[in-house]
Parts: structure tokens; sequence; C-alpha cells
């Protein structure tokens, strides 16, 4: 007998971006997949037409391609198959396992209230679940109510909360079909895992309750029930609910800051996830390590420092002509930058490519690099920050002056041939290189952090270091 192919599911809601939790929970599925060969697929769940967006659809694709979770076949669309949703309902109402319920709106919203001050969470009261229908009244259109059990338990065999239980008497008699024939969300999930064979439900516990209402229709409709996996929220670093200062932003806000990919992932996966003391994993060693017993209870805290830390990682041992790359990509998701764009050609490519073994080194973030390569870009004459302006006195301007005298008579240009020309200069003027390096930084890039400065003079090249230099200078 073949064991069936394992299938997992990643089922957003297209009301707005692809925030973090989501992408984690994206994460998951597309490694439980990777790691016993199966297929997870993509449903857009857009029941929701008020709230569901063409944007937020896109953003959702958008932010998963962009983290490298493909998904296996064609995207589904919930609405779509809403003919189908309403054939199960039918199906239900016909072997009397659901009912038709003409309660009215001031009717429920009384029941509510009741069950409320009374303590109860079971809200409707069953009114017309053995009512006979001839009773109903002709201006109400009626719900389609699935005939829920009233005693004994719910239980779902949780791969990460472990045995949940629920004792029945506590739960509605739920909505399968609304008055205008369209589905919920309850009944349209059930039928779309059943119809889509998903095995595995890997989801975030917040829909922990629902599993219970879902494993209901399951049961009235004689299917299996998937592996069911809640796993924890994500919190902020204080324990509380993730907010947008936290972290709680979409994927592409994380892509503008200058985050990589597989940093992202990599951060991620160690949220609420654990596989002993390790902390940096590649793609081939997360799908061979991940498995839900890995998967802790507690709420996992986000940490913006830990992810930075991580990233900085990433970039310092990323192939240098890949970073270029993503240094190009980024800047369609950075306000303001479009300038810097306009500026990319092959000569500054180049330059960029040269001057990546420095830059890398000293950044945590894409954009930390874009201000780290700001040199190669700037405009003659340079634009002085106030440091610079302050360090370049007239004493040390005549000074640039003399250091373009000395630069020029480098008959081939490198970082060790300037270094080199420097050396003498000082040494011959009886000064320390730290007080001729610091003016000549300010005079090449307008400020006074930079990359080394043999490797500034080496990216600039002859031409365009001299030409910095001459603008500054006074003889």
């Amino acid at each position: 007998m073949t064991t069936p192919q394992i299938v997992t599911r990643f089922a957003p809601s297209p009301t707005g971006f692809l925030h973090i939790g989501g992408a984690r929970t994206a994460l998951f599925n597309w490694l439980y997949a990777k790691k016993h060969g199966g297929k997870m697929l993509l449903r857009i769940e857009d029941t929701d037409r008020e709230r569901s967006t063409k944007e937020a659809i896109e953003a959702i694709l958008d932010g998963l391609k962009w983290l490298e979770l493909g998904w296996d076949g064609d995207v589904i669309y919930q609405f779509s198959r809403a003919a189908r949703h309403r054939e199960v309902a039918e199906r239900l109402l016909a072997d009397g396992k659901a009912y038709r319920c003409y309660a009215t709106a001031e009717e429920l919203a009384a029941m509510r209230e009741r069950a409320r001050a009374e303590g109860r969470t079971r809200l409707y009261d069953g009114m017309w679940r053995d009512r006979d229908p001839a009773a109903a009244p002709s201006d109400v259109k009626p719900t389609i109510r699935l005939r829920a059990p009233q005693t004994g338990e719910t239980v779902i065999e949780d791969q990460v909360q472990g045995r949940v239980v629920w004792q029945n008497e506590n739960l509605d008699d739920l909505v399968l079909l609304r008055g205008d024939g369209t589905p919920t969300y309850m009944l349209a999930v059930v039928v779309d895992d059943h119809d889509m064979g998903v095995t595995h439900v890997i989801r975030g516990d917040d829909h922990l309750i629902n599993a219970a209402r879902q494993k209901q229709i399951y049961d009235a409709m004689g299917w299996a029930l998937p592996s069911m996996s809640h796993i924890p929220l994500i919190h902020g670093p204080d324990g509380s609910k993730l907010s947008k200062r936290h972290g709680a932003l979409g994927v592409d806000a994380y892509r503008a800051m200058g985050y990589l990919p597989a940093a992202l992932r990599n951060y991620l996966v160690r949220l609420g996830w654990s596989h002993g003391d390790q902390e940096i994993f590649s793609t081939e060693e997360m799908i061979a390590a991940f498995d839900l017993s890995g998967v802790g209870r507690a709420a996992a805290r986000f940490d913006f420092a830990k992810l930075e830390n991580l990233n900085g990682h990433y970039i310092r041992n990323a192939d240098d002509q890949s970073l270029v790359k993503m240094f190009e990509d980024v800047l369609d998701y950075v306000p303001g930058r479009g300038e810097l764009k306009a500026k990319l050609n092959d000569t500054t490519r180049a330059q960029l490519l040269k001057a990546m073994p420095a830059l890398k080194e000293r950044a945590k973030t894409l954009i930390e690099l874009i201000d780290g390569a700001y040199f190669i870009f700037a405009d003659r004459p340079l634009e002085l920050d106030a440091k610079a302006a302050a360090l370049l006195t007239s004493e040390n301007r005549k000074l640039i002056g003399l250091l373009h005298s000395a630069l020029e008579k480098v008959e081939t240009w490198s970082a060790a041939s300037t270094e080199a020309a420097l050396r003498i200069f000082a040494e011959e003027n009886s000064l320390k290189l730290g007080a001729v390096a610091q003016p000549l930084r300010a005079a090449l890039t307008g400020r006074t952090t930079s990359p080394g400065i043999f490797e500034v003079l080496d990216v600039l090249g002859c031409q365009e270091s001299l030409g910095r230099l001459e603008d500054q200078a006074t003889t």
C-alpha cells in the first residue's frame, strides 16, 4: 500500500499585505511539503468581497515569490468555488445533518445578549433546529445551519498543541450558508481542503477554535480530517501582541528596508521552531531538519536586532555579483532612490562590484550598503556634510592640492600603488598617515566615514579621484 502524497496549503485572505506571521505560516507549510516530497498549494480566501482587493492579492503573490516560497499548481481562488460550497451545504440539508434557520437579526441579537448575560458560550439557542419549516415566516431568507452534536466532545489531536477537547454543549450550530446563499468561511475552508486533497493543515493557533467547528463539518460529511498543527502566534519583544512598532509589517516593507529573502526565511524559521542550538540554516538544511515536533507551544518573540544581525551575516557571505543585483533591485522599493537608479551604468556597476568586498563588511541591510556606496554615485563638485566641511580647513585644502600632485604621478593606479604614494608623501612631509587620510576622505567622498581610503581611490579610479581632489584643493 502506497503512502498518500503529503499536501499542505497556504490560504491567506487578501484583505491586506502578506504580514510577517503569514509569511512564517507559508514557510512552515513549504518546508513540511519539501521535507516529505509533497506539494504546497496556494489558495486565496477571497470570499469577503468587500475587503478583498486585487492589490492585496498581488502583494501576497509578490511577497511569496520574493521569499522564494513557490507553490505547486495554479492559484486557487475560493470565491470561484462558491457553487461547490453550496452543493455541500445542500447535501447536508438533504441528509438531515443541517437545517434551515429563519431567525431574524433581532432574534439572534436577543439570543446573544441572553447567552452572554448567563455566561454561556453557545450563543444560538437552536430555535429552528427541530421546528416545522411550515411555521417559517415568508419574509425571511433562511440560513443553513449545521446540526451539530449537542452532547459528547469534539477532539483534535494537534501536532503542536497536543490533544485539544471541546464540550459539544458549548459549540453553536454554525451557519454554513448565509441568507443570500453565500457560503461561510467555515464551510468553504473544509470543502476546499477536502477537494484539494490537503493532508496537513499548518496554521496559526488563532484558528484553533475553528478546527473544532470544522471537524464537525468533516464528521457530518464522512470525510477524513487532515492532520492539524496550530502554531503559536508571533509577539513583540515585550510579549504583547505584535504591532507595527514591533515588526507587524508586510513582507514588502522588509524588502524595502533592505533585508535579504534568505535572511528573512532563516529568521522566520527560528521564530517558534528550533533544531538544537543551530541558528543559521541554508535552505537545504532547513528542509532536511524541519519537523513539527520542533515547534514550541509558546508565542515567539520578534526581535529586530536579531534579524538585523542575521541579515548582516547573509550580506557578508553573499556573492559580490549577486549583491550588486540585489542593490539594483531594491532601489525600486525604496522611496526617493530613483535618482540613484538612473546613475547605474556599466561604469558604476563595475565600481560597485569592486567596492563590494569592503562595503558588505560594514552593512547589515541593503539600505546600509546603498548608503555606504554613496561616494560612487556622488555628483561633482561633491556636497560636503557638516563634518567633512569642518575638516576641510584652508590648511587642509592646501594639503589636498599637494596630495593631488603626489597622486597624479602614480603610473599604474591601484589600491596598493596609491597607498605607497601616500605613505611616501606622509613620510617626506613628517605627517602621520591618518593626518593625510582624513582630509583625503572628506575631499573624495564628502564625508568623514567610508570604506578604506585606498579602496575608495581604487574604486573611483585615477581620473575621477584626481578630479574630486582638484575640486576641493587650494594652492
